[in-house]
């Protein structure tokens, strides 16, 4: 127990925060949580005062857990003995009496449990600060809860039902249940669509246990009890069974619950005709309640699918109207299948990613795709923080078998990197002319040269790709000129080992571009020195570019063109002003790279 008392820090400034490890010490569930007030305090790592107990310790979590389990006892018993029992019986005052006891000695461990100040969401451990919260607020109602009923027989007149009526203010305890099931209702590892089902089945045999309770009791406290409604059935039902009896009020119960009209047992006395009123007055509310909650929950799990269906129909509907070819139905349908089955099983990858901070969203995509993404050759030898601002900008998605992802001819709007499946080059006249397996790009010679696209890429089977936006890919490359120059390097050097004449006359244009200073792609002069581009180099020195400025290397145009053997490029540099004095500068990092 003392133990108990030396609980650990609390490790959330959130009301009703619980833990979700079994231990209690790891991670505490914020759904349930009040958010605390800009600029607060936070009541993380504060140690308790000896003998305070922390409210989210779990030990204290599963004694309030315990107390619950007694109070489900309290809801049947406490109506039951109202209205069934005019004096205690036995077994019942025992089981009464040891319930009590539990909750009294929960009544003592209240004044030692920590509690959040609503203004400043600090946990507040004086032990007068949380006696004198208690005793302010629901002390008085627990403790006259816990009183025994022979104790309260003995003080109240006789001429008072004291038994049963005093009985009834232990319902107060239903404020625990209330509070468990908000808890549990905002649990992420418990089913929610269970948890509603289980209240709202508590929440009806609750409410026909009461009224068959005190139904019974108007009939059994009439001064005349053969003008009652259960002695229509039963004549002298002061002498019958208990279970008996309690079943036939069940049975009225639910069948003013559920039914319009009486049969068998109905009102016949001026009290039991108010109460009937009153009671299918409430009737109406209860069951637009459980109508209402059942639909919702049944409706939330079958719309999806309607949606779905909804959606084939009219995608079918337009394409027959319009006459679509049979493979642009199919590619409709598959679109629309996949994204469905990518809903239904909680792959919403984009959207839980659209709404997370930037900064776990960049760090999550930095996680699943940054290794990939530094193999793609476009890529090979930039800057680690291009690649990572790439990587953040990425956006994934799913294509279904046989549907065009790009298409021959068209605008060069985005770039995809291929994370899994296979994919098809397509050109009208010739079909397929090559595959793209995980890890390539396709799209990036119309993106990067603003050309239209050169080949129709179709899925052979189901692809997850990377999608990233031109417009995105060249405002992140504009910060870093280098790394421009080696994305450019690199997409002619792959042309270059490309033996498929197109790729060459493609080669070719390019280079025609480059000269000709028609290229969106922000190019440095050290590119140009290394390949000994005298045009392009003159249209960069143009366009105001330093003849001194430096490459990742720290080399100078000129230190490139000298390292090259090239005149025609160094008397160019020199004739716009480089300085040939100079000195390679070599940084400490890649002093540091070079050494090891």
């Amino acid at each position: 127990m003392n133990s108990w008392f030396k609980s650990p820090i609390c490790r959330e400034n959130l009301k009703d925060a619980e833990p979700t490890s079994v231990d209690g010490s790891s991670h505490y569930s914020v759904s349930n949580g009040v958010l605390p007030s800009l600029g607060a305090r936070s009541s993380r790592g504060i140690t308790l005062h000896r003998f305070t107990v922390s409210p989210f310790d779990y030990r204290y979590r599963s004694w309030e857990m315990f107390l619950v389990v007694l109070v489900f006892y309290t809801a049947w018993g406490s109506p039951f003995e109202f209205g069934f029992l005019d004096s205690p019986i036995k077994a019942l005052a025992i089981i009464d009496n040891v319930v009590n006891g539990f909750f009294a000695i929960d009544i003592i461990l209240t004044f030692f449990v920590a509690y959040l100040d609503p203004q400043t969401y600090l946990l507040v451990d004086d032990r007068k600060l949380i006696a004198w919260k208690y005793l302010r607020t629901w002390f008085l109602f627990d403790f006259i809860s816990t009183v025994p009923s022979e104790l309260v027989g003995k003080i109240v007149p006789s001429n008072i039902h004291a038994y049963g009526l005093f009985n009834m203010l232990r319902l107060w305890r239903l404020r625990r249940v209330s509070k468990m099931f908000s808890r549990l209702e905002k649990d992420r590892n418990i089913n929610y669509f269970w948890i509603r089902c289980i209240k709202l089945i508590c929440v009806t045999l609750f409410s026909v246990h009461c009224a068959a309770c005190f139904y019974f009791y108007l009939a059994a406290h009439y001064p005349d009890p053969k003008k009652t409604w259960i002695s229509l059935s039963l004549e002298n039902f002061e002498t019958a069974n208990l279970w008996l009896l309690y079943v036939t009020s069940i049975y009225w119960s639910i069948t003013t619950l559920t039914t319009v009209g009486y049969g068998d047992l109905h009102p016949v006395n001026i009290r039991e005709m108010i109460f009937d009123i009153f009671f299918m007055l409430f009737n109406l509310g209860l069951t637009a309640y459980l109508i209402g909650n059942m639909t919702n929950l049944v409706v939330h799990g079958t719309s999806r699918t309607r949606n779905f269906r909804d959606r084939i129909q009219a995608a079918s509907n337009f394409s027959q109207r319009n006459r679509l070819p049979v493979r642009l139905q199919d590619q409709m349908l598959s679109h629309l299948c996949l994204k469905y089955r990518a809903d239904s099983e909680g792959l919403q990858q984009q959207e839980i990613l659209e709404s997370l901070p930037k900064a776990i969203k960049s760090s999550i995509s930095h996680y699943l795709f940054y290794s990939l993404l530094d193999k793609v050759y476009l890529f090979r030898g930039v800057s680690n923080d291009l690649l990572f601002q790439l990587v953040s900008e990425m956006k994934a998605e799913y294509f279904p078998p046989k549907e065009d992802v790009i298409l021959q001819n068209e605008a060069p709007t985005d770039l995809y990197v291929l994370v899994h499946g296979t994919m098809e080059f397509i050109l009208q006249k010739l079909g397929v002319v090559s595959e793209v397996k995980a890890g390539d790009v396709c799209g990036e010679i119309g993106v990067l040269c603003y050309r239209p696209q050169l080949f129709t890429v179709r899925t052979k089977r189901l692809c997850q790709l990377l999608r990233l936006n031109r417009t995105v890919l060249l405002s992140l490359v504009q910060a870093n000129v280098g790394d421009g120059a080696i994305i450019m390097n690199n997409l002619l050097e792959h042309l270059k080992e490309q033996e498929d004449p197109m790729m060459q006359s493609v080669l070719r244009d390019v280079e025609k571009m480059l000269a000709q200073g028609q290229m969106d792609l922000p190019l440095s002069l050290c590119f140009a020195a290394e390949r000994g581009d005298e045009t392009l180099l003159q249209n960069l020195l143009r366009r105001g570019c330093h003849p001194d400025e430096r490459d990742i290397g720290g080399r100078t145009p000129l230190h490139v063109a000298a390292a090259n053997g090239s005149e025609s490029i160094a008397t160019v540099l020199l004739a716009f002003g480089a300085d040939p004095n100079i000195k390679v500068l070599i940084s400490n990092f890649m002093l540091f790279i070079v050494q090891n």
